[in-house]
């Protein structure tokens, strides 16, 4: 079973819902069976790479989010955070344009580390108050999970991985993925946003049953057997 997944670095919600995939994952039975791909979207492709200026700031003279509807909106935030176990830290949030980062874990994924990636450059910007537009930062969140320095160096100083990038954001569009996280299973069920782990329990159970129905072997149904009402 092949599940794809629509995130950007700097949502929110994609690192909580990260977080309820991975608990309704642990406790799939077929989990061994699952394949999990990453892909990239933007929410705002328009920033640049360093925002002179705070998330809050950022949320108000882009998006129009008046001071205290975004503390409101952190402090609702916050609590689903730490209900799956992340420490979210929005006063010191770097902003700045996701592309780099994105090209960035497309190298972690050619390495088969793609979702250490994902979770290091996440933990990194909400958590740490780290910059993952930064060089030195990504080679020190890169060479922690067994990538290699210069490939590193090389990769974001230069355009390595940019059209990988945007064939992801445009198969987005062709899906019709209008908002992040967005959970694609075999390419046949969607699931929009950080959803409860139960349902994401269900979507897998569902998705399987039905890629792998049970046959039966017996030609009928009329075989002895024992029943609710007895045997």
């Amino acid at each position: 079973m092949k599940i794809e997944i629509w995130s950007d670095v700097k949502c929110p919600w994609c690192y909580v819902g990260k977080r309820r995939f991975e608990k309704a994952l642990a406790d799939f039975p077929h989990r061994d069976s699952v394949e999990v791909t990453w892909k990239s979207y933007q929410l705002d492709p328009g920033l640049p790479d360093h925002y002179d200026g705070t998330e809050q700031q950022y949320l108000a003279e882009r998006k129009g989010i008046a001071p205290e509807q975004v503390r409101q909106m952190w402090q609702h935030l916050g609590q689903q955070a730490a209900g799956e176990g992340l420490n979210f830290d929005f006063d010191r949030i770097v902003v700045g344009n996701s592309f780099t980062a994105h090209r960035f874990l497309h190298l972690a994924k050619s390495h088969g580390r793609g979702d250490a990636a994902k979770e290091a450059i996440m933990s990194a910007h909400f958590e740490q108050g780290l910059d993952t537009s930064d060089v030195d930062v990504l080679v020190s969140l890169g060479t922690g999970i067994g990538l290699d320095e210069d490939e590193i160096r090389e990769t974001v100083g230069g355009d390595r991985f940019a059209d990988d990038v945007r064939r992801d954001i445009e198969e987005a569009r062709t899906l019709g993925v209008q908002g992040v996280p967005f959970f694609v299973v075999d390419r046949k069920y969607g699931i929009s946003g950080a959803q409860p782990t139960e349902l994401f329990r269900q979507a897998l159970d569902q998705a399987w049953q039905e890629s792998h129905p049970l046959v039966s072997l017996t030609p009928s149904a009329d075989g002895p057997a024992c029943g609710p009402d007895g045997c």
